[in-house]
């Protein structure tokens, strides 16, 4: 697998969700990793991102809310939504920061909305 991300869904407002994404060990130990998002009309974007080193930097949508994270022995990156609002709807995708074209996969779509 070069680059999968799943755990999206239906939720509340306010509510919570935790996407996964593994990757390839190519890709998830020589670069820094990134969640992404693209809401519908809308340019994709950067949304949080993690270092090699663990670094975390967040979108200031988001800053606050959701958390991301690494486990090196999983080669997995995770991305802990909380406090969710209908305009963080969108495709979440992982990919290394900055991105690997071509290695974008379909994506997790989240839908926050009551």
């Amino acid at each position: 697998v070069q680059l999968q991300a799943s755990g999206g869904g239906l939720v509340q407002p306010g509510g919570s969700l935790r996407l996964s994404c593994a990757a390839s060990a190519s890709i998830f130990g020589d670069n820094a990793m990134g969640w992404y998002r693209q809401a519908p009309g809308k340019q994709r974007e950067l949304v949080a991102s993690i270092t090699t080193g663990g670094s975390t930097d967040y979108a200031n949508s988001v800053k606050g809310r959701f958390t991301i994270s690494g486990d090196n022995a999983k080669n997995t990156v995770y991305l802990q939504m909380n406090a969710l609002k209908p305009g963080d709807t969108a495709v979440y995708y992982c990919n290394a920061d900055p991105p690997i074209l071509g290695y974008w996969g379909q994506g997790t779509l989240v839908t926050v909305s009551s």
